[in-house]
């Protein structure tokens, strides 16, 4: 039995009120199908399809058929973005390998283009992985009055609000907040790595030349030194007892 969404309500009351801010370089560039004018065009929104869902899309990753049907009209932006959440790459590279919360907290950022109200939203949409599966989550946002107000049809979904008008730092992008594998995963195969793909520069030979200037060089002369020859022999007497070489006088006397 499927159950129905959990009721949840925002972090803040601000979540309500339409983003006030003058225009910047920082704000989204939206990607929309329905302002592609040539085939580059269309690229382009394809591809800011995958780095959305799938943040980078390898070759094999890629799915030709359903690129060809979004170029020629067959299907919506958003039929595209459903088939990418539902595919084989996002079940294998991500749903298998995190947490029902890490899922539900990534669907709603990716496809809703904002983070999540608290943990009551998480627990709300993990109860409908639960019950339902990838797929039913999956149609209930893109299905949803909030999906469709904000991106439609034919618009790729961003991050909104990505800048915020009361700070100098708006919010941090989704791939660093929410990273594709937990930490439990990185550990397991061995991330963060670092990859060098360059070539190793060596140092010419004369770097290996002493020009001069450095102490090394002269500690060869310094032991030679007179008064370095004495003050072996004055660590060889640290065991003389010098207290009873000290004279004193007798009571008697």
């Amino acid at each position: 039995m499927a159950l129905p969404l959990l009721k949840y309500a925002p972090t803040t009351q601000n979540s309500r009120v339409e983003a006030y801010r003058v225009g910047s370089d920082e704000d989204p560039k939206a990607a929309s199908m329905d302002k592609a004018m040539d085939r580059e065009d269309q690229n382009f929104v394809i591809e800011a399809a995958y780095r959305q869902i799938f943040f980078h899309a390898f070759k094999v990753d890629r799915d030709r058929t359903l690129e060809s049907q979004l170029r020629t009209g067959q299907i919506t932006v958003r039929d595209f973005i459903r088939s990418l959440c539902l595919s084989d790459t996002f079940n294998r590279s991500f749903y298998n390998l995190n947490s029902n919360y890490k899922v539900a907290r990534h669907l709603v950022e990716k496809l809703l283009g904002r983070t999540t109200h608290g943990k009551s939203e998480e627990i709300a949409w993990s109860a409908v992985l639960m019950t339902r599966g990838v797929r039913g989550m999956v149609d209930d946002i893109l299905n949803g009055e909030e999906y469709m107000e904000a991106f439609g049809y034919d618009t790729v979904p961003y991050h909104r609000n990505r800048v915020v008008g009361s700070r100098d730092i708006g919010e941090t992008p989704f791939n660093i907040t929410s990273p594709r594998y937990d930490a439990y995963y990185r550990g397991i195969l061995g991330f963060p790595q670092i990859v060098f793909t360059g070539t190793a520069r060596s140092l010419p030979a004369r770097a290996a030349q002493r020009r001069g200037g450095y102490p090394e060089d002269y500690m060869t002369w310094v032991r030679s030194l007179p008064a370095m020859r004495s003050s072996s022999a004055a660590a060889s007497s640290a065991g003389i007892d010098y207290m009873a070489k000290v004279p004193y006088r007798s009571v008697g006397r």
